[in-house]
């Protein structure tokens, strides 16, 4: 089901503090039956609505795999936002519409290695694919992740992540900016652990990045170093977005707008937009 103009009413099932400025939204439709006809792809988003603060843009940070729920992922950057992190208690309701934009390529990246490439609240967007690809993993060859934050504290999803070291059938690798003297991981930043570290095979694989955007254009430059093609290389803007219809404007690059063509690009296509990217 779609909700793209008027917002259907959630409940919040559960509040999750992901870290000391990021938390997890588990939200399920007030209204009996619209949960189990709402439908997305990994990498599609919606707009969450609180009465009286205002609308933001926010990945669907689950995914549809797991039945029952959605999650969204908010982390405190403004007005709104500040307002859903002080404001909401689990029990409350707020409002949704979408889900919108385009996803992943789920039938391009079957039989393939798939290597994630995330940081801080940048893992939100890769989660929703992580998820479905675990639940469906037969599907899919080699499978690695590799996560970055600021501090140890800045990491998400602290507990499933535990979850995904314990699968035998993944590899996690993370990595903070700077040392701390309890963490035993790596130390660096993601492009650096990415070419020293992981030093992933390119035959037969595709990345799906996301990140804060200076992550991202140096992740892709190592990418390149690499030796990856453009065309095997994912990412998502979804914090360009803002109405998620593509009437505002906040979203276009040149003539492309994030929320109608996007959010997801692969490196090549993001190598044909204007300078202004």
């Amino acid at each position: 089901m779609e909700q793209l103009l008027v917002p259907a009413i959630c409940k919040i099932d559960q509040i999750i503090q992901e870290t000391p400025d990021i938390r997890t939204y588990r939200l399920k439709f007030r209204e009996e039956g619209i949960m189990e006809k709402f439908n997305w792809m990994p990498g599609q988003f919606v707009e969450f609505s609180l009465l009286g603060s205002g609308e933001c843009t926010f990945c669907i940070a689950s995914s549809s795999t797991r039945k029952g729920y959605f999650d969204c992922s908010v982390k405190r950057a403004g007005l709104v936002t500040a307002d859903i992190h002080s404001g909401l208690e689990e029990g409350d309701e707020v409002g949704i519409r979408g889900p919108y934009g385009n996803w992943f390529p789920i039938d391009d990246i079957k039989g393939k290695n798939l290597l994630f490439v995330g940081g801080g609240i940048g893992l939100a967007p890769l989660r929703s694919l992580i998820q479905y690809c675990i639940d469906n993993r037969n599907n899919y060859k080699d499978f690695t992740i590799l996560y970055g934050a600021r501090t140890s504290a800045d990491i998400c999803y602290k507990e499933e992540i535990i979850e995904w070291q314990s699968n035998k059938s993944l590899k996690v690798i993370l990595t903070i900016d700077k040392p701390e003297e309890t963490w035993k991981d790596n130390v660096g930043v993601v492009p650096k652990i990415l070419e020293e570290v992981v030093k992933p095979a390119v035959a037969n694989t595709k990345v799906i990045t996301c990140g804060p955007p200076i992550m991202i254009k140096y992740t892709l430059l190592s990418l390149d170093k690499l030796g990856f093609a453009p065309k095997d290389v994912i990412t998502t803007l979804e914090m360009k977005m803002q109405c998620g219809l593509g009437k505002c404007g906040r979203c276009n690059i040149g003539s492309t707008y994030v929320c109608k063509d996007g959010p997801v690009f692969t490196y090549e296509q993001l190598k044909k937009l204007p300078d202004e990217f």
